[in-house]
């Protein structure tokens, strides 16, 4: 890999945002990528390093996205003759160079780390920081009265309730946020009103059954909705008879660990499915309108190109292509 884009991988991780990387890992002539070829793809599209000329990066830029959306890393196959490539485990495509031949990518989804946002400084709650930070998890701990360094296994801590730090990013990034609530007794109510205004995809409480219904009906006639009250876990975490503080903690990570297995298991998600797709009537490569950087009018229609030459040749010459049977008609994804 290029040291540029080591330098780039490495403070998109430091920041915190997601990325893909892509691998050329097989090649067949004639192609201009070569094996080991990388290039990085960033949420918002951007695209750095090499895998190949330019009428790969449409195809390579909408997998990406994909990855990112359902976290999974995928194996695509792009040839001129796409039938030809159909082989366990890969994703075969078309690719229309005019130099041929086939290349055959890797794309890894880099996603930042799982975060668990814990509110209190019971043993409860060092216990889950310190078994959070052994997961591999990134942990943020919330109390009034915590102090920075005080908790091991921290990456931060915070005594504002409202710092704006707590809250989920937007889109599939918030799926990846966890929270738990073990305060017990010490501004019970509005840690739990914290936490679920963090929006993150687990809340577990730890609180008897009749002092989570005392902090429920509190938090009702505070304007939370029932709906929201519902996503709580209470008890937290799965019944393994759990007694030590270290045995909660343990039980309440189980509990997340299980959530994010069932998840990632589950058959993926088709966000990007409605996203309206038109073909490149030169070349029949598939382009998405949302963000296609090359677009041409002709009878009063706009049409879409992965790349400036094909919108040369269109333009020079419309009827030549209309005539083509695939000419500008959407294709499925």
């Amino acid at each position: 890999m290029r040291a540029e884009l080591l330098q780039l991988a490495a403070e998109l991780t430091r920041k915190g945002e997601p990325f893909v990387l892509a691998m050329v890992v097989r090649r067949e002539s004639y192609s201009s990528a070569q094996q080991g070829d990388m290039a990085l793809i960033t949420r918002d599209g951007g695209y750095h390093g090499w895998l190949g000329g330019n009428c790969t990066q449409p195809t390579v830029k909408r997998e990406a996205r994909r990855a990112l959306a359902d976290g999974r890393p995928r194996l695509i196959s792009l040839s001129s003759e796409p039938g030809r490539e159909l082989r366990p485990g890969i994703t075969a495509l078309p690719m229309t160079c005019q130099s041929g031949g086939s290349v055959d990518i890797y794309l890894e989804p880099i996603l930042p780390a799982p975060r668990l946002l814990l509110f209190g400084l019971s043993p409860v709650i060092r216990a889950l920081a310190q078994l959070g930070k052994a997961l591999g998890y990134a942990v943020d701990v919330v109390d009034p009265h915590v102090a920075a360094g005080s908790v091991p296994g921290a990456d931060r801590t915070f005594s504002d309730l409202a710092a704006p730090e707590l809250r989920a990013p937007s889109g599939a990034a918030g799926e990846r946020l966890f929270a738990a609530v073990a305060t017990m007794g010490e501004n019970d109510e509005e840690s739990v009103s914290a936490a679920l205004g963090a929006q993150p995809a687990y809340l577990g409480v730890v609180a008897s059954r009749t002092r989570f219904g005392q902090i429920r009906e509190t938090l009702l006639q505070r304007g939370v909705s029932p709906s929201m009250l519902e996503r709580i876990k209470n008890p937290a975490g799965l019944d393994i008879g759990a007694r030590l503080p270290e045995e909660v903690a343990l039980s309440i990570l189980a509990e997340i660990v299980q959530l994010r297995h069932v998840r990632a298991d589950a058959p993926a998600a088709e966000p990007l499915a409605a996203e309206r797709e038109e073909l490149d009537p030169v070349c029949g490569m598939t382009v998405a309108v949302a963000t296609a950087r090359h677009t041409g009018e002709h009878a009063g229609r706009t049409y879409y190109f992965c790349n400036p030459r094909c919108r040369e040749k269109f333009l020079a010459a419309p009827e030549r292509y209309l005539a083509a049977p695939s000419a500008a008609v959407p294709r499925s994804p």
